[in-house]
């Protein structure tokens, strides 16, 4: 069965927890992803970090398909536009907790575990999530 993507669910729970905790929420954007509507002038390397405090901005809404609000850049307002999928973390500015998003992965299908086959996944498995290091075991002797 084909679930739709769980991103625009996590982005609004986190939003609401990042608040809660009278803290800053940031969201992290491809700035080049098709549809994205931000000022390219405050864009660094593809991305742009956008406050979306309910100080910071208007009209802010969280759909499933895309995040709109209205911000001030510069002192200018601007219409800002953001598909679900452009849209890769998001976190609290005094303490960087949140999360960030696998880029290649809309969140509509999980990826498989590694060496994972027809027997499934045993209870120990890699399936982690993003930004999870693994971890490693030796032997001391």
């Amino acid at each position: 069965m084909t679930m739709t993507s769980s991103r625009p669910y996590i982005i609004r729970a986190l939003y609401e927890w990042i608040i809660e905790n009278e803290c800053t929420p940031y969201i992290l954007v491809n700035a080049f992803e098709d549809g994205v509507e931000v000022p390219q002038e405050h864009v660094k390397d593809g991305q742009i970090i956008l406050n979306v405090s309910p100080s910071a901005v208007q009209s802010f809404s969280i759909h499933n398909h895309a995040v709109d609000f209205e911000g001030r850049f510069a002192g200018i307002p601007k219409q800002v536009f953001v598909p679900i999928n452009a849209v890769l973390g998001i976190y609290a500015k005094e303490n960087g907790q949140g999360m960030i998003f696998d880029a290649d992965n809309d969140g509509s299908e999980p990826p498989e575990p590694e060496g994972s086959g027809a027997s499934g996944g045993s209870a120990g498995s890699d399936n982690q999530g993003p930004g999870v290091k693994k971890p490693s075991l030796r032997i001391v002797k």
